[in-house]
């Protein structure tokens, strides 16, 4: 998981909602152009990862996630600091299997429970080994939060584990006659966009990995 810092909203939304005012609104009824722009913000926020697992999303295979669940918290259904985009896509009531991530959470929201990505210290509940696992942090303060989001997102199923796994070893190709030194400065490279706007795919693993294992 990598913290997400959101930024301004679009300025169609703040419209939308200005007009809304009070008033809300099933979430089927939000205006397409409205949130088409909301969709490009949120990639553009999160570098084109998703907001739990890290994997590489696109457009047409993600779908806008409520950390606080819309049906719980109607009022805050169309507050940009409670959205995000989350993998596996838009269809609801059939989505892609093995179910991960924010389908997988569902309505599921506990506020001392649940680790947040919008949550500047989210990475320090998790460890990432070799193997592609995602794994509670060993500190007592942080270990039930992390252990329960783990389980209630799926973070662990061996989907994500092998993505995650064949994303750390593709990174580790790039080590090749490095010093410690520069596989640190490698490491802090991980967790900043590229060029083109875009983290690497998994890159908390990797970045935690090269922190910890060098």
């Amino acid at each position: 998981m990598k913290y997400i810092k959101k930024v301004a909203k679009p300025i169609s939304l703040n419209k939308w909602n200005n007009k809304l005012g009070s008033k809300i609104l099933p979430w089927k009824k939000f205006k397409k152009s409205v949130k088409n722009d909301v969709f490009d913000a949120l990639l553009c926020e999160q570098g084109y990862i998703c907001c739990y697992c890290g994997a590489s999303i696109i457009r047409n295979e993600c779908h806008i996630e409520h950390l606080k669940p819309k049906s719980i918290y109607p009022q805050l259904t169309y507050e940009y600091t409670n959205i995000m985009v989350s993998c596996q896509g838009e269809d609801e009531n059939q989505p892609r299997v093995p179910v991960h991530c924010g389908h997988r959470k569902d309505n599921w929201y506990d506020e001392h429970l649940m680790v947040s990505p919008l949550e500047i210290t989210c990475t320090d509940f998790f460890k990432y080994p070799a193997s592609g696992e995602i794994q509670p942090t060993d500190e007592a303060g942080k270990k039930a939060a992390a252990e329960t989001t783990i389980e209630n997102l799926a973070l662990n199923i061996s989907k994500l584990q092998n993505m995650r796994r064949l994303a750390i070893d593709a990174a580790l190709l790039a080590t090749y006659g490095l010093t410690e030194a520069e596989i640190q400065l490698l490491a802090q490279g991980y967790e900043k966009l590229d060029a083109n706007g875009r983290y690497t795919p998994f890159c908390a693993a990797i970045s935690y990995f090269f922190k910890n294992y060098f």
